[in-house]
């Protein structure tokens, strides 16, 4: 492996930096410290400056117009867009676009017209409905919501859970049992519009971070065969080769919270002193800083490891895994021993790092808890997909 950024990287790394401490953390001093959205003239001036750099919708690909970042170059901007206040869930607050959910570009030509292109055009705004009341970590045996061919439609009854967005969204992507013996054989993905009869915002579900998920449910809504996102009974793979790739770029964002924090303790302890000395020269804390150095830097490598591989199309899925749970348990050892060393201001709302300590807590459960992943991983150990010696190929 050559971790040596290009200069393309170097480049786009040193501006996006440079946009967020000069553009988003000024802008952050006088926000409320769980606001999760700028003002709208503020978010629009700044996403006309994204446009400008030509990194807004960053993956989209460019044969539909967009820049076409590699999965490499986004993990490294993923680290830098997160290192403010709000930086975990809501990078940069969204100013560097979001595009469409990737699964949209295996869609038929009328779906693109449909939902794909004013997705991509901003005009749409979607969610993706995966997980249910019952169970998030095995979506093939826990989807309950169930669908029934009706002439040319399906009648959908069930409900979602954790879904970001639903509310304001114009459409989804609607994981659903179409055949109750096939397991996940048996689950179809439906693009639904919200406005469709028998879609119900049931409930907004608060939780530990700062904004809100919503819980769903679907009485007779009726939903017609077009909308079937690929085949019938293959939404199961469609959900999860791009949950495999998201990995990376989630757990790239932990990084980011990181590096801040560890920036932070760095520069409170060379300067404030206790018992006649400052407490950059006390063992404990320098022990502190570089156990945190060592977690940042190996979670980076394991990030960049299993970008590499995504980005070569060779199988990724252990160390996506690898990457996903060691960075997200990482960054919040390295939270916590920040807010260890800034002492009883650490945990103020005048700093971030107690928002930090919170919605970090999330990660090793999003995107598939550090169990399930630890599960996948032995799996593609013992059966020997992934190995512990040098890959000589």
């Amino acid at each position: 492996m050559d971790l040596r950024l290009t200069e393309e990287q170097r480049h786009i790394i040193q501006n996006v930096r440079r946009f967020v401490r000069e553009e988003i953390l000024p802008l952050e001093r006088d926000m409320d410290p769980d606001a999760y959205e700028l003002p709208p003239a503020e978010h629009e001036r700044l996403t006309q400056m994204t446009k400008a750099m030509g990194l807004y919708h960053m993956s989209v690909p460019e044969e539909y117009g967009g820049p076409g970042v590699d999965i490499i170059t986004r993990a490294l901007l993923a680290e830098e867009m997160s290192q403010h206040r709000a930086g975990l869930y809501s990078p940069c607050y969204g100013v560097f676009g979001g595009g469409a959910p990737e699964q949209l570009y295996a869609a038929n030509e009328d779906q693109k017209q449909r939902y794909l292109w004013p997705a991509i055009r901003g005009e749409k705004r979607a969610f993706f409905g995966l997980t249910e009341p019952s169970g998030g970590s095995d979506p093939a045996r826990a989807i309950q919501t169930k669908g029934v061919r009706d002439g040319d439609d399906w009648i959908i009854n069930g409900s979602k859970m954790f879904n970001s967005g639903a509310d304001t969204a114009d459409f989804g992507l609607l994981f659903v049992r179409t055949n109750p013996q096939a397991g996940r054989q048996g689950i179809t993905c439906f693009l639904v519009d919200t406005d469709t009869p028998g879609f119900i915002v049931k409930r907004l579900v608060h939780v530990l971070r700062s904004h809100y998920t919503t819980e769903l449910a679907f009485d007779d809504m009726r939903v017609p065969q077009t909308n079937i996102l690929g085949e019938e009974g293959k939404g199961f793979a469609i959900a999860n080769e791009q949950l495999s790739l998201n990995r990376i770029p989630y757990a790239a964002a932990g990084i980011g919270l990181a590096v801040a924090a560890q920036r932070m303790a760095i520069d409170y302890v060379k300067n404030r002193q206790t018992f006649g000395d400052f407490l950059a020269n006390r063992q404990a804390i320098q022990w502190m800083i570089v156990d945190n150095e060592l977690d940042i830097r190996t979670s980076r490598w394991l990030v960049l490891h299993a970008a590499q591989k995504a980005y070569d199309k060779q199988p990724f899925r252990f160390e996506a895994g690898a990457a996903k749970v060691f960075s997200t348990e990482a960054a919040g050892r390295v939270v916590d021993r920040s807010i260890q060393m800034h002492g009883g201001v650490g945990v103020t709302k005048d700093m971030p790092l107690e928002r930090w300590y919170r919605e970090l807590r999330i990660r090793r459960i999003g995107e598939g808890p550090s169990e399930v992943q630890r599960i996948i991983m032995a799996r593609d150990l013992i059966s020997g997909a992934a190995h512990s010696e040098i890959e000589l190929a």
